[in-house]
């Protein structure tokens, strides 16, 4: 197993260097001088120059990323070009909103999911079966803004259970908390049902047909004995690498959602950092997802021996 962990840690180091070398020149691809624009037009040619140099865009391209590499290493991602303010904070408070409503989504989201799929699977041609895969098949196809959006004039126009606007943290006043971020929640719960469901359920088939579980039943055991004690942590394997890009996948892709219920997250703040050209928040913001989709991969593959103990062999 020590071995296994050390290969992922080792393969995650390049990962990272190559992630941040494709978005550092990337975004010297994007027309525009980042000095010009955090000055303005009225800024003379010297003032510019003298920015350049002090955000270590003086140089060459490598001498650039290296420069701007070390600075990443130190915690310094620079200032917002809008606000004024350090980008890593910033990051970080945006981040803390949108970690909040990604993993409690996930979280219910599997607890619903994987027993569903697990029982159409033991059901295998039932109606349960086919109702389960249909409804599963019906969510995967209908969009995540669209159905936020009637999430949003049901409960929050309509019924006038929730608020449409605004945000509350739940540290700061929980109940509160809890109303502002249902209807996202429940958004990213059912766009996610759809392939845990499947992955559940294709799992559960595939481990049902093997040896050591007609073993089981020759034992004697009843059959909820055989799903939970015997087919659900091979069958839950291959799902928890499903759960784990899923995270990493909502970490970074919930500006959709933030947008449609005004959540002040991560993923709204780099879709406001791109309108208003903040290339320091825009970068920053994009290396910082990208970090958090490794990270949260590699602490899948990490626990993965924990479901399927040849790995750990």
């Amino acid at each position: 197993m020590g071995r296994f962990l050390l290969g992922r840690l080792l393969q995650a180091v390049p990962t990272l260097i190559i992630v941040s070398a494709a978005i550092f020149f990337a975004m010297r691809l994007i027309p525009g001088d980042p000095a010009s624009v955090m000055l303005g037009d009225l800024a003379t040619p010297e003032q510019v120059e003298a920015l350049r140099r002090e955000m270590g865009l003086s140089g060459s391209l490598p001498s650039q990323y290296l420069t701007w590499l070390g600075h990443i290493f130190s915690g310094d991602f620079g200032k917002s070009i809008s606000s004024g303010e350090h980008v890593l904070p910033l990051m970080l408070d945006r981040f803390a909103v949108s970690a909040t409503i990604v993993v409690t989504a996930v979280v219910f989201a599997a607890l619903i999911a994987v027993p569903a799929g697990m029982f159409a699977a033991w059901k295998q041609g039932s109606f349960a079966d086919y109702g389960t895969v249909a409804l599963s098949t019906l969510l995967l196809s209908i969009p995540s803004f669209w159905l936020g959006l009637m999430i949003l004039l049901v409960f929050g126009m309509w019924l006038e259970w929730f608020p449409v606007i605004g945000y509350v943290s739940l540290g700061e006043n929980f109940r509160q908390g809890v109303l502002f971020i249902f209807m996202p929640v429940l958004t990213l719960i059912m766009v996610e049902l759809g392939p845990i469901v499947r992955m559940a359920r294709a799992s559960t088939i595939e481990v049902s047909r093997l040896e050591y579980i007609t073993h089981a039943r020759a034992k004697g055991l009843s059959e909820s004995e055989v799903m939970w004690r015997h087919a659900f942590r091979n069958a839950f394997a291959p799902t928890w690498t499903l759960l784990g890009l899923i995270l990493g996948g909502l970490l970074g892709g919930i500006a959709i959602t933030e947008t449609v219920f005004t959540i002040p997250g991560l993923g709204r703040l780099l879709v406001e950092a791109i309108y208003a050209r903040d290339y320091p928040v825009v970068q920053g913001c994009i290396l910082f997802i990208s970090v958090i989709y490794v990270i949260v991969n590699l602490v899948v593959d990490m626990l993965y021996p924990l479901f399927d103990p040849k790995i750990a062999q």
